[in-house]
C-alpha cells in the first residue's frame, strides 16, 4: 500500500476504538442522538481512510500503469470506486 500506513493504522485503530464504545453506548442504553454522533464521527474517519488510500492509489498504482500504457483498466477501477461512493 502506497498510502501513508501508519496514518492508515492510527486512524483506523481511532475508528476501532470508536465502534466499540458505540457498542457500549448501545449495550448501556444510552441516548440515541449521542449514539448518533459518534457512528457519525466514526464514519467520519473510514470516510478519511478511504480517501486516502484511494489517493495514494491513484498517485502510486494508476500512475504507473498510466506510464507504462495499462491505464485504462486502472481508470475503470477508480469508476467503479467512484460509482459505489455515489450511491
Amino acid at each position: 500500500m502506497q498510502a501513508e500506513k501508519k496514518k492508515i493504522e492510527r486512524l483506523l485503530k481511532t475508528a476501532k476504538g470508536q465502534l466499540d464504545g458505540i457498542l457500549r453506548m448501545v449495550e448501556e442504553d444510552r441516548y440515541c442522538m449521542d449514539i448518533s454522533a459518534q457512528v457519525m464521527a466514526t464514519d467520519a474517519i473510514l470516510r478519511k481512510v478511504n480517501n486516502e488510500i484511494i489517493q495514494a492509489h491513484m498517485k502510486g498504482c494508476v500512475k504507473a500503469a498510466i506510464l507504462e500504457g495499462r491505464g485504462d483498466e486502472k481508470i475503470e477501477e477508480l469508476m467503479a470506486v467512484v460509482d459505489k461512493l455515489t450511491k
